[in-house]
């Protein structure tokens, strides 16, 4: 298994940045897909973004297109989330999920696809 560990969050302005990262240990990190999800206070855990086994495929949620960029190092088994101009409604905890199995060009962007979580860790952005 991978088990994800997120890190990075805190506390920002709106318009200021931060960089998330998602440390997974286990073998095989290569094979497997990676993906962001958010809960926002008092609403469902939503996708943000996720990257394929081999880094070549990326997928954004609108909202979060142009601001955000996801990238991978296999060789360090992590994740980043990289989170310019952020926004107020951009404040959640922010979920780390991996998945094995699929194509290595494959992303996945429901919370069903992904098999192992993170604890999560706390964005929050003040306007």
């Amino acid at each position: 298994q991978v088990q994800p560990v997120e890190s990075g969050g805190g506390l920002v302005q709106a318009g200021g940045s931060l960089r998330l990262s998602c440390a997974a240990s286990g073998a095989a990190f290569e094979s497997f897909a990676m993906g962001w999800f958010r809960q926002p206070p008092g609403r469902a855990r939503e996708f943000v973004s996720a990257i394929s086994p081999n880094g070549n495929a990326r997928a954004y949620v609108e909202a979060v297109r142009g601001r955000f960029t996801v990238s991978r190092d296999n060789a360090k088994n992590t994740v980043y989330l990289q989170m310019n101009n952020l926004k107020p409604g951009d404040t959640a905890v922010y979920y780390c999920g991996s998945r094995i199995g699929g194509d290595r060009d494959a992303y996945y962007t429901r919370n069903s696809e992904y098999q192992y979580w993170g604890q999560g860790t706390q964005v929050t952005v003040s306007s």
